[in-house]
């Protein structure tokens, strides 16, 4: 079974707008689905997050990669274009009903 994952749209967006992953623009029902203003993926997406000793190790010269998705969303409101940059992957643990 693939792994999902979920993004929540910020409450202003809405359609038609436009999704990116990693700054690649995502197709709707080929790349993600949106269920009750939730992006749904049909991949494992992740936020990597910077512990102290991997901010050491870094601060020594010597690198660490890890995932870390960018989720983004192009939009329109009465007051023109806006970007919802880096919007934040749920916990998988906390997936909507």
């Amino acid at each position: 079974m693939a792994e999902t994952s979920f993004v929540r749209l910020p409450p202003e967006v809405r359609s038609p707008f436009e999704v990116y992953v990693n700054g690649v623009h995502q197709s709707l029902g080929t790349d993600y689905q949106v269920r009750d203003g939730i992006l749904c993926f049909q991949r494992r997406l992740a936020k990597d997050t910077i512990s102290k000793k991997r901010w050491l190790i870094g601060a020594f010269g010597v690198g660490t990669y890890r995932q870390n998705d960018s989720v983004d969303v192009r939009y329109e409101t009465d007051r023109g274009v806006r970007l919802a940059e880096g919007l934040p992957i749920m916990d998988p643990d906390a997936r909507p009903a």
